[in-house]
């Protein structure tokens, strides 16, 4: 038997769990506030519906299960596919669809939803990224205007400014602005997936680097020119600024609508804000998932070296199951990613409760064990958490294991009164 977990997967121990719970709680606490009802859905959704080509790069991470009994028929299967017939969700976004599309009668509009639970990918595993690990999503569904995408924004920053990130970057696009872009470049439509592959590396592999994967692609010289062009004009230039002076280059290759738009979620944003954070447009943004269809963010701290949530607009998801459109906009939170950095920057929960061990001495007479427990009992009810255990030979060192885990406060049980 191998006693180690699976490669990305992990055992949690009992200090962090007690950090999870308590930024959970936050969360699902703060969230509320805004108006957001928890739901849930399934761990597996159908294969069709998580290979529908909507999770970009993330359809090649999906966990598959295979088909059971007599539909299992190995000799048969031509392709990976015959051999499954479900998967391990690999984001909340698609699950919620399907569930919005399945209960839209049972369900208020604009549905302001709220779901916490596990994901999985098999990513290569490194430092805050796991092949499991938790998402926070909230989503707003039936909601066209930007009220969405400035709810979603807010509420996002006062979680994280709650848990005590000061210096917080909430950086936004929208893809049609990133197709407009494109398209004033003169770069063929059917390229525009491959074009913002390439600039999703723009951070790792530099301008010249997207420069040569966008000629590798046949884009000629002049047009990846003029298209990385267009990201100097917006430079040294925040918020509206840099937008109208994109709108002002792109001229009608970019609806005005679309920029007025961006424009209205900086102003309301920023005026409305009650926590510090920094709103920039940064039309280098592209999200990976296929699914999104209009305004996009990622959330940046300098604590960590890469994004720590993101989301955006997908109106076209729901369509998909009942061949409808539904406005849908929704925000994830990297859960597993800010744990990271709560831990190694010695986040301690606020507030926490001293925690009494009573310890008993070996041998203790019934009437005496019975004493401690009822003592127990009545700490409880005064709101204390109390740990009853037996009295190890080496005192010394289980008070001390004792005291890691949170325990403050000791009583000692003896048969017999020391004297």
């Amino acid at each position: 038997m191998i006693k180690t977990p699976v490669n990305g997967m992990r055992d949690i121990l009992p200090k962090e769990m007690e950090l999870r719970n308590y930024v959970l709680k936050l969360i699902r606490d703060t969230y509320r506030s805004f108006g957001f009802t928890e739901m849930e859905t399934p761990a597996v959704e159908s294969i069709e519906n998580l290979t529908g080509k909507q999770g970009g790069e993330n359809e090649k991470l999906i966990f598959k299960i295979m088909k059971r009994g007599e539909k299992l028929r190995i000799e048969d299967a031509k392709t990976e596919n015959n051999l499954a017939d479900s998967g391990l969700r690999y984001d909340l976004t698609v699950p919620l669809s399907r569930y919005f599309a399945n209960h839209e009668a049972e369900l208020p509009k604009p549905f302001k939803a709220l779901q916490i639970g596990p994901v999985w990918r098999a990513d290569r595993p490194q430092k805050g990224r796991f092949r499991q690990f938790y998402q926070c999503d909230i989503d707003i569904l039936g909601e066209s205007t930007n009220l969405a995408e400035i709810e979603l924004i807010l509420a996002t920053t006062t979680v994280l400014s709650l848990l005590g990130f000061k210096k917080v970057d909430i950086r936004i696009n929208d893809r049609r602005l990133l197709k407009a872009m494109a398209a004033y470049s003169g770069v063929s439509e059917d390229l525009y997936d491959e074009v913002f592959i390439a600039l999703d590396k723009l951070d790792k592999i530099g301008e010249e680097g997207v420069a040569k994967e966008l000629l590798s692609l046949g884009i000629p010289e002049e047009s990846v020119g003029k298209y990385l062009d267009l990201f100097r004009v917006t430079s040294g230039k925040t918020g509206t600024e840099a937008l109208s002076a994109l709108q002002e280059t792109l001229g009608d290759k970019a609806d005005p609508e679309i920029v007025r738009n961006l424009s209205e979620i900086f102003d309301v944003v920023n005026a409305s804000k009650t926590n510090e954070f920094d709103l920039t447009f940064d039309p280098t943004l592209v999200r990976g998932m296929g699914y999104y269809t209009g305004p996009i963010f990622e959330i940046g701290v300098p604590e960590f070296g890469s994004s720590v949530g993101g989301g955006g607009r997908y109106d076209e998801m729901v369509g998909r199951f009942i061949g409808k459109n539904t406005p849908a906009c929704g925000f994830s939170i990297g859960f597993e990613r800010i744990l990271v950095i709560l831990s190694e920057n010695g986040f301690t929960i606020p507030g926490e409760q001293t925690k009494t061990a009573i310890l008993l001495e070996k041998g203790l007479s019934a009437e005496k064990r019975i004493e401690a427990l009822k003592e127990a009992a009545e700490l409880r009810k005064a709101g204390k958490n109390v740990l009853v255990v037996q009295m190890a030979k080496n005192k010394k060192f289980q008070k001390e294991q004792l005291q890691e885990a949170g325990y403050g406060e000791f009583r000692e049980v003896y048969e017999r009164a020391l004297q």
